[in-house]
């Protein structure tokens, strides 16, 4: 029974072989986007799924306040905090400790073989490891032992790939490597352990491990532990720069023991009240990392979690249009097939069994398109992985691959079947309750419903595309929008070099004088002009913040600014405006010690409404150098993209400098820059030399929104796409129902454009209600995803209108050619059977 239903559905395919093609087409079109955007968002959903206990894993991240203002929101903590959580917390029952010196730090390894040239690469993706790291997160060894690899001071683990640059097809075990940074650490580790290179898939990428026990053994001389190095790296409940990771018992609620956090901060840190401060820790589960955490300090650029359901939400528009086209066209031939179904019920046919062979027809169809949907989808996938910007390498884009997934198979076994089902229980429901009677009798007709139906669907296919047409105009218009405010600064052709990792051991005063002299060789170069030097570049969250008040004002009345130190030619260089008072000068012999400038949102905070009043007034403020008089206030600018708005803003002059900049003219930019290489070879031997453009680094804070945008973009352009085919099918099966209306009008002297009139002004009045349907759902949609920027474009109602005045023409361009060819028929033709 099962193979005459098959082939009695091939057979009808291949009867209306047009219309079996544009549902094919529709269908597979539709579900190729689905298996792309499904592609996209279990990437985006897998991250860190891959760790054994990964649901028992949970960061501790940290909220400050001072004076009830929030002041800072970090993905590190206190080095303290692991321990004292382990001891205090029964439901917690290990943790582990990781410092990201690589992001903090410039930091050079070096390899020294006996015999040829030593190997130094910089190196960002470094972290100082407790020994339960690699453990608790259960990574794959390819050398060494997880359990004691980084059990002695001193040690090191690293990636495959890592190895490979610097040994080669050696055994790395046992080999040394050294590793050196711009705060003067030099240690000589030994490679205790090589982990497989870690998936695209996690959030904690690094390259290199270092024993946390390495930390310890600072500020000595025999390498063992000391005093200081121990209060500053396991006992400190004062300076927050550690990753907290803790893996809990089976069974651990996580509100359970959130609410136990607040315990520990009045346990060890019981001055917080007397010191106007407030701190909360926070649970965040392993899993949601990724896609939910936007904090300071995090180990890279994070997900949206929003703009990932946003693109399911596409992807079940998508999928719908095409389902809509298979129902739009079996009801709109009911006609048609009316009088096979008559005869087949003459004949004997139950309506059960005419059901099931309709839908045998719908699971035939889908399944092909299935079929061809699977090959689009790995044909394509590499292209759309670059295209996409996703962070994987050539090698990886088979390894995310949707059938690498373990309910691939199920899922696409569901997908055919709901598909099945939704595409072809009403039509078979419909087409199998027609009456013999009526049927052969040749007084049946379609029914009203079944074409306020189709005109229903009709509507929904292109309030979906309107929808997504309009989403892709505004996200493109807010991209644009940012990149043609105004930043305060001017980052064009600005090159960033950061310091070097390896410095001379050296007094303080020396490095700075190196770093001056530095900076005066470039001024030389003709090619090379606005030389400066800072704590923090723009595109970059500042890591220090600091109180900062009146100076006699009571401690309560401080607010939270950022700092950043600056050189003397800083505001100048990047063209900052200065709104009342001066810039920083060397001729101001005591500016060093004593003056400061705030930025404008950093004078209203302190009370000044007017700028220049705040000019000659005593700031003081915790931390580096406790203090200052105002010499001049900037205008705001943004030191990160416009999601965040401008914060209070204080810079102190020095020479002290994590990144140098120089404007660099374009004319033989590759002479300026071998000439830049030169002298910083000169001045820094032995540091490997890195550079970038300060425009192209801020840019690219945008990343996710370009990429969104991109996704956006593509998939409403294929939901037009899909949409078109239906209507191309559906047009014409509707012009070929009034074949012979048509002759019997141009025989009465109707125009070619009367008739055209005729044919299309339904669709006009279904899309224009389809306008009217979708601009309030987009609207509030597009809302949302707008108010993720501090600086943001209002909703433009002139792309609302351009998005419906595109689908409308691309409607009746899909409507008019068969418009068009049945408008141009001779009457005799059309009434030659009558």
């Amino acid at each position: 029974m099962l193979r005459n239903y098959i082939k009695a559905a091939w057979r009808s395919l291949l009867k209306q072989k047009g219309y079996s093609l544009l549902n094919l087409l529709g269908l597979a079109l539709g579900l190729t986007a689905v298996l792309m955007i499904g592609h996209y968002v279990q990437f985006e959903l897998s991250y860190d799924s891959f760790h054994p206990d990964g649901d028992r894993i949970y960061r501790v991240s940290l909220e400050q306040y001072q004076n009830g203002e929030l002041s800072y929101e970090s993905a590190e903590n206190y080095p303290a905090l692991g321990p004292a959580l382990v001891e205090d917390l029964p439901e917690v029952e290990e943790y582990a400790r990781l410092y990201n010196l690589g992001a903090k730090n410039n930091m050079v390894v070096t390899y020294q073989p006996e015999n040829g040239e030593s190997i130094r690469l910089k190196q960002r993706r470094l972290l100082y490891a407790s020994q339960s790291f690699l453990p608790m997160f259960g990574y794959e060894m390819k050398r060494g032992d997880a359990e004691t690899a980084l059990e002695e001071p001193f040690s090191m683990v690293i990636t495959e790939s890592y190895a490979e640059k610097y040994f080669g097809t050696e055994n790395p075990i046992g080999k040394l490597l050294r590793m050196q940074d711009d705060d003067f650490n030099n240690e000589l580790c030994r490679v205790t352990g090589v982990v497989e290179d870690l998936p695209a898939n996690t959030h904690m990428k690094f390259d290199v491990l270092i024993s946390y026990k390495t930390l310890f053994a600072r500020y000595g001389e025999d390498g063992g532990p000391t005093e200081r190095a121990l209060e500053r790296y396991d006992q400190s409940w004062w300076r927050k720069d550690m990753y907290t990771y803790i893996r809990v018992v089976p069974g651990t609620q996580q509100e359970t023991l959130a609410a136990k956090l607040p315990g520990i901060i009045d346990k060890y840190m019981p001055d917080l009240e007397a010191e106007n401060r407030r701190e909360v820790l926070h649970l965040q589960p392993l899993s949601d990392i990724h896609l939910y955490s936007h904090l300071n300090d995090e180990v890279e650029a994070n997900g949206d979690g929003e703009s990932v359901y946003f693109l399911l939400l596409i992807a079940g528009f998508i999928l719908l249009i095409a389902y809509v086209n298979y129902i739009n066209l079996a009801t709109a031939r009911s006609l048609e097939r009316a009088n096979e179904v008559g005869v087949r019920k003459v004949m004997g046919a139950m309506k059960g069994q005419l059901i099931r062979q309709f839908l045998a027809e719908a699971a035939l169809l889908n399944l092909l398109a299935l079929v061809l949907a699977i090959g689009l989808y790995a044909a394509l996938l590499p292209t759309f992985v670059s295209w996409s910007d996703l962070p994987l390498l050539d090698g990886q884009v088979w390894d995310y691959a949707l059938w690498q997934w373990g309910g691939f198979v199920p899922g696409l076994f569901l997908l055919w079947i709901l598909g099945s089902l939704l595409a072809g229980l009403y039509p078979a429901f419909v087409l199998s309750s027609f009456r013999p009677v009526q049927v052969l009798s040749r007084k049946f007709r379609s029914s009203k419903s079944g074409g306020m139906l189709r005109k229903g669907l009709v509507v929904f296919q292109f309030a979906a595309c309107v929808a997504l047409l309009i989403g892709t105009f505004t996200v493109y218009d807010q991209l644009n929008f940012v990149r043609s405010q105004d930043l305060g600064f001017d980052p064009e052709q600005m090159m960033v070099v950061e310091r070097p990792g390896i410095l001379p051991q050296a007094e303080f005063d020396v490095v700075m004088e190196t770093f001056r002299g530095f900076k005066n060789d470039l001024e030389q170069n003709a090619s090379i002009s606005d030389v400066t030097s800072t704590l923090m570049i723009p595109g970059r969250k500042m890591r220090w913040k600091v109180a900062v008040g009146k100076h006699g004002e009571a401690e309560t009345e401080a607010h939270v600014f950022h700092l950043n130190i600056v050189d003397f030619n800083f505001l100048s260089a990047f063209e900052l405006d200065l709104i009342a008072g001066r810039d920083f000068a060397m001729e101001y012999g005591t500016d060093e010690d004593t003056a400061c400038i705030i930025s404008r949102t950093g004078a209203r905070v302190l009370g000044f409404d007017d700028p220049a009043d705040a000019i000659g007034q005593s700031l003081e403020w915790s931390g580096y150098r406790q203090g200052g008089i105002i010499v001049g206030v900037t205008e705001d600018y943004h030191q990160e993209s416009l999601h965040e708005a401008a914060s209070p803003v204080l810079f102190v002059p020095s020479d002290y400098a994590e990144f140098f900049l120089m404007r660099v003219s374009t004319e033989e930019l590759p002479q300026t820059l071998k000439s830049i290489e030169g002298v910083w070879e000169s001045r820094f031997p032995g540091n490997p030399f890195h550079f970038y453009f300060l425009d192209e680094y801020f840019d690219q804070q945008y990343r996710n929104d370009r990429r969104f945008g991109r996704i956006f973009g593509l998939f409403a352009f294929l939901a037009m796409v899909v949409g078109c085919l239906g209507l191309f099918g559906l047009s014409a099966y509707m012009a070929q129902q009034r074949f012979k209306e048509i002759g019997v009008r141009k025989v009465l002297g109707a125009s070619t454009s009367q008739i055209w009139v005729l044919l299309t002004r339904d669709f006009v009045g279904l899309v224009l209600l389809a306008n009217v349907l979708a601009w309030p759902l987009i609207a509030w949609g597009m809302n949302r995803w707008l108010e993720g920027f501090a600086l943001r474009t209002s909703l433009n109602w002139g792309l609302f209108a351009l998005a419906g005045v595109a689908v409308l023409a691309i409607a009746l361009l899909t409507v008019s050619y068969q418009a068009y060819r049945v408008a141009n028929i001779q009457p005799a033709e059309a009434l030659r059977t009558e």
